[in-house]
């Protein structure tokens, strides 16, 4: 550990470069994955607080939602229980009217009956009230910060039947676009279907077999989550990207070291002729790996929390800090890896040689 202190102290400017190399790769990973975070929770954020378990859609539906259409004779006759809630998805345009400044936004109508256990229970307001009128609908908070006020009025779609905002929710987004909750019958209207078709599907808070709807197919919270339209493309491809960086990394760290070795080797061929042990040359080059990997990690740490602080609230993002932590620490053992390519060549210095070339 001193001789890699001497060393880096010896070429300030030379190591500085290398740890902002370093810094500027594990700031990017982390952002990637703070995007890749936050992009995955505004496509599943709806479906995650209803505390969905369970899904039963259409079977000509391939999974999807917003294409599935549940009919009357496809529900066991009876009530649904406490656990089970039919819900409508349709996709929308919805635009703010009576005001000088017109705001139009795309977003995903989600049907509900307000009897059943999502309508009552698992829409978090953090602001105004619940609907209680035919036409009044709770949206997403990110309306608010794009201009849209409690009172105001909307239209969704070309429809001129106005629906006024009456509270903002928490967690409600769907497929990457904000969620206007309103009732079933209203998304039979947006939707264009008839008394015969009642919902898009069934969510329960509770894990149910397939025979509970037996004309329905059934799936699991995960695996509807992952037919969500462009999800698991999506999260592939910031996996990708991410994995590519810290292999990147990797080469940066032993590339450098490399020729850090290489400029040094008469200097090691001399040490070794001294009688300085193969092993304090090695410990030596891995503390330098470990001290310049650890100070760019945590620069990049730093810099991904004061960009966390700057953006605003639209960026989808969303750090995971156990997770960036574990990810900085799979950086530093790259790195680690990576200096056992000078390792390599310390092991094998002939002091005779190295001194006469």
């Amino acid at each position: 550990m001193f001789l890699a202190l001497k060393e880096i102290k010896h070429a300030k400017f030379r190591y500085a470069l290398i740890t902002l190399m370093i810094m500027m790769i594990s700031y990017l990973v982390f952002i990637l994955m703070g995007m890749m975070l936050g992009l995955a929770d505004e496509n599943k954020a709806a479906i995650n607080s209803w505390g969905t378990q369970t899904v039963f859609l259409n079977k000509n539906a391939n999974g999807s939602l917003s294409a599935s259409m549940v009919t009357k004779d496809q529900l066991p006759a009876g009530d649904l229980n406490n656990h089970e809630a039919l819900v409508g998805q349709v996709p929308v345009v919805v635009t703010r009217v009576g005001h000088h400044h017109q705001l139009k936004e795309n977003a995903q109508v989600i049907g509900l009956d307000r009897q059943q256990f999502i309508a009552k229970d698992k829409i978090k307001l953090v602001a105004g009230h619940q609907a209680k009128g035919a036409y009044q609908v709770v949206v997403d908070e990110d309306l608010q910060a794009k201009g849209y006020r409690i009172g105001d009025r909307v239209r969704l779609n070309s429809s001129q039947q106005k629906y006024q905002i009456v509270g903002f929710a928490k967690d409600a987004k769907l497929n990457v676009a904000p969620v206007i909750y309103t009732t079933l019958a209203n998304w039979q209207q947006l939707k264009g279907v008839n008394d015969q078709v009642i919902a898009s599907g069934v969510i329960t808070d509770r894990p149910e077999s397939a025979k509970s709807f037996d004309q329905l197919s059934h799936y699991s919270a995960k695996n509807f989550i992952q037919k969500l339209p462009g999800y698991t493309a999506q999260n592939n491809t910031f996996t990708f990207m991410i994995a590519f960086l810290m292999v990147i990394s990797l080469v940066i760290i032993a590339v450098f070291l490399y020729i850090l070795t290489m400029q040094k080797m008469s200097n090691y061929a001399v040490l070794r002729a001294q009688g300085i042990p193969a092993r304090h040359l090695v410990n030596a080059t891995l503390a330098q790996a470990a001290i310049l990997m650890l100070a760019g990690v945590i620069g990049g740490v730093i810099f991904t929390w004061i960009t966390q602080l700057l953006l605003p609230t639209t960026v989808p993002i969303m750090m995971n800090w156990p997770v960036i932590a574990g990810i900085g620490l799979i950086l530093v053992v790259l790195g680690m890896l990576g200096a056992l390519l000078p390792v390599r060549m310390i092991l094998k210095i002939d002091p005779v040689r190295a001194l006469n070339n």
